[in-house]
């Protein structure tokens, strides 16, 4: 009997880690799996050995450095003389996964990464550690297999869970009539980002840049996107707020305002047109530009390698360029048909292959030659 451990750090990895369970399931029926997730990986069947509670908010303060001791030492001494498992599969959460991997390591436990901390960003040096304790790399961007090819990491790229974990939004007249939106107005959805630190900084950016839109038109309307890790944080937004319909928002808007990150590259899979931006303390921004590896910050232009996106970043991002980029997706059909062919060409670089089918195939061929 084969056992397999996972460990997940934050809800996107206890997703896609569900996604890499069921399957190895459905093909290694009687392989036995526990680890550290949430819902999602319960649901699959995974003994839990922890949940989330005590991997901590984002950033270094004392408390979340003291409970990732802890709990890496409870999870390193229960592996090493407790479950004993053959393969140990790390999800994402590249701070405490790294530090995990060199324990695991030492105790002679096979090692998998499935997404690796984004080396090709910053931070590059956190390949040594990878090299030296991790068996096999599974890369989800086609471009990250260079990096680890080039230091001799054994690696595989298996495309990106997103491209089959989305789900599909074919109901936008129903959507708008739900909301008591407006069909016949264009819609404009805007992303203020999911934590508090980014809503500080570009919330008010972005509610200025909307009112100048509003004032240039009258064919448009607004709907902010309030994430669901925000439940309990107030926008105070003079516009319509939606909880926990980020899909049907980038599916069915015509044009997008985002904050930086993954969630470009959600739109990008309903192709739909965007801008990014990003604006936050330069203290962290200077330490930024020390330890990036690339210039560009949306994911449809760094998988692409062209500029599709505009991207507004720090003082860059200004309610007036932000406003008449906007104007221009919605005005120039040229500018607009150029943003969605870089989302088509996201799409079709990111594999339209089974992820998680392909992690589950590897382990399963790991585990029959072990």
């Amino acid at each position: 009997m084969k056992k397999v451990f996972i460990i997940t750090g934050e809800y996107s990895g206890d997703k896609h880690a569900s996604g890499v369970v069921r399957e190895l399931k459905r093909i290694c029926p009687d392989v036995v799996i526990e680890g550290v997730g949430e819902s999602n990986l319960e649901k699959e069947g995974v003994k839990l050995f922890c949940n989330h509670s005590k991997m901590g908010k984002v950033g270094l303060t004392p408390k979340t450095i003291l409970n990732h001791l802890f709990l890496g030492a409870k999870i390193v001494n229960y592996l090493k003389n407790e479950y004993k498992p053959d393969l140990v599969l790390l999800v994402d959460y590249g701070a405490f996964n790294l530090q995990i991997s060199k324990h695991l390591k030492k105790a002679g436990i096979k090692t998998f990464y499935f997404i690796p901390p984004q080396i090709w960003a910053s931070r590059k040096y956190r390949l040594k550690t990878i090299k030296k304790n991790i068996d096999k790399v599974f890369t989800i961007f086609p471009f990250e297999k260079e990096f680890y090819d080039s230091e001799g990491i054994k690696s595989e790229f298996v495309g990106h869970p997103l491209v089959s974990e989305l789900p599909q939004c074919n109901n936008r007249e129903e959507f708008f009539k739900k909301h008591n939106l407006d069909l016949n107005k264009k819609l404009i959805s805007v992303f203020p980002g999911s934590r508090i630190f980014e809503i500080n900084y570009l919330l008010k950016i972005f509610i200025k840049s909307v009112k100048l839109i509003e004032k240039s038109r009258n064919d448009i309307q607004f709907v902010f996107s309030h994430a669901k890790s925000l439940s309990n944080y107030n926008f105070n937004v003079p516009y319509k707020e939606l909880y926990d319909e980020n899909y049907e928002l980038l599916a069915y808007s015509d044009a997008l305002i985002l904050a930086s990150g993954t969630v470009a590259l959600e739109a990008a899979m309903y192709e739909t047109p965007m801008i990014i931006a990003y604006r936050g303390p330069l203290f962290f921004y200077l330490i930024y530009l020390l330890v990036r590896n690339i210039k560009k910050a949306c994911l449809v232009n760094i998988i692409t390698k062209k500029d599709y996106v505009d991207e507004f970043l720090m003082y860059d991002a200004n309610p007036k360029k932000i406003a008449n980029c906007i104007n221009k997706i919605l005005d120039d059909n040229t500018k607009r048909e150029y943003i969605i062919q870089g989302c088509k060409k996201t799409k079709e670089l990111l594999s339209n292959s089974h992820c998680v089918l392909k992690v589950a195939q590897s382990i399963k061929r790991e585990l029959e030659e072990a």
